[in-house]
Formats: structure tokens, C-alpha cells, sequence
């Protein structure tokens, strides 16, 4: 699947502009960290997979990670990307476990770009690049910031990583300031 075609499939589900930043943003994190881990070759196979992530969301929310595969197999995306899209969902919404490093990946950054996200329109700055891991941290902690990213899930994925959560938010950290101010 090209660039454009996966584009097009998470516009005609996807409208709000807030859901296709997300989407973009989650791309350009797994290309990035799938250049990073060695993967040079599939960087744009893991741009896609971050890009088409949540395609059931917005307009299925209740069916989110279970609808999406429904959607793909019917337009004939390739499995390896309905499972890789799906799997972040895992104990969840699905019982479709994270298995390559790919997937892992995306089920750790998926909350936690959010996370980040909220922390930089806080700064003054309004910009990733002068972010530092201490002011993650901070306001990580803070139960009440940035509420609906789940801290449990983050910390899962650093675990199924086999990462520390400050290895996962620095790596994260960096992967957000080769894309975005």
C-alpha cells in the first residue's frame, strides 16, 4: 500500500483535524524509530501502519481496533497491516498481541505522543524542540494532566519493549523533535 492510498482510506473515515494530526504524527514516530531500531527497508511500511492506526476511531469509536480490520480487509489492505494497525488495541478492545518490534512500538507511542503533545501546548515555548525529559516526567505524574492518555498503557508498552519508561519518553522525546517545532 502507497502513502496516498493509505491517506485516502483515513480521510474517507476520518474528518476532524484534531484525529488526522494524530494520525500523521504517529507516522512520522514509527518512521522515525523504525529507522533508528534498523529497519530502514519498512520505514514507510511503519509510517503507514502509524498513519492508518486508528481509521475506526472517530467514526466507531465502541468498535475501536475491531472495525478497522473489517474496513481494510474488505479495501484488500495486506494483512501484516491490519494486524500490525490492530494489535494496539491489545487487552483493550483485541486479544491480538503486539508481537513484532514494530508493533511494540506502536503500542507504546500511540498514548504517549498524545501525552507529549499536551505537554509542549502547555510550555511557553509551544515547541517540542527546547522539550526535556524532566518536564515529561513532571507533568506524567500528574494523574490529572492529559487524562484520557492512559499511563498504564505507556508503561506496558515500555515494558513489552523491555524499555524503561524513561527510555520510552526520551526516545519518544526525540522522535517528535525530527518532525515538528
Amino acid at each position: 500500500m502507497k502513502r496516498e492510498e493509505a491517506w485516502k482510506l483515513l480521510t474517507e473515515f476520518n474528518k476532524e483535524e484534531f484525529h488526522l494530526e494524530h494520525a500523521q504524527i504517529v507516522e512520522q514516530t514509527m518512521k522515525y524509530f523504525a529507522k533508528k531500531l534498523g529497519y530502514n527497508e519498512e520505514e514507510d511500511f511503519w509510517g503507514i501502519v502509524g498513519l492508518l492506526h486508528d481509521l475506526d476511531f472517530e467514526q466507531f469509536p465502541d468498535e475501536h481496533c475491531i472495525k478497522e480490520q473489517e474496513i481494510m480487509r474488505e479495501r484488500g489492505v495486506d494483512e501484516r497491516i491490519i494486524h500490525a494497525a490492530a494489535s494496539h488495541g491489545y487487552g483493550i478492545t483485541v486479544d491480538i498481541k503486539p508481537e513484532h518490534e514494530m508493533e511494540k512500538i506502536l503500542y507504546a507511542v500511540d498514548e504517549l505522543t498524545g501525552l507529549i503533545g499536551a505537554v509542549v501546548i502547555m510550555r511557553p515555548s509551544k515547541s517540542v524542540q527546547d522539550l526535556e525529559l524532566k518536564s515529561v516526567k513532571k507533568k506524567y505524574k500528574s494523574k490529572g494532566f492529559a487524562a484520557g492518555c492512559s499511563r498504564e498503557v505507556i508503561e506496558r508498552g515500555a515494558d513489552i519493549l523491555g524499555w524503561t519508561l524513561d527510555e520510552l519518553l526520551q526516545e519518544t522525546i526525540d522522535a517528535l523533535k525530527t518532525f515538528r517545532d
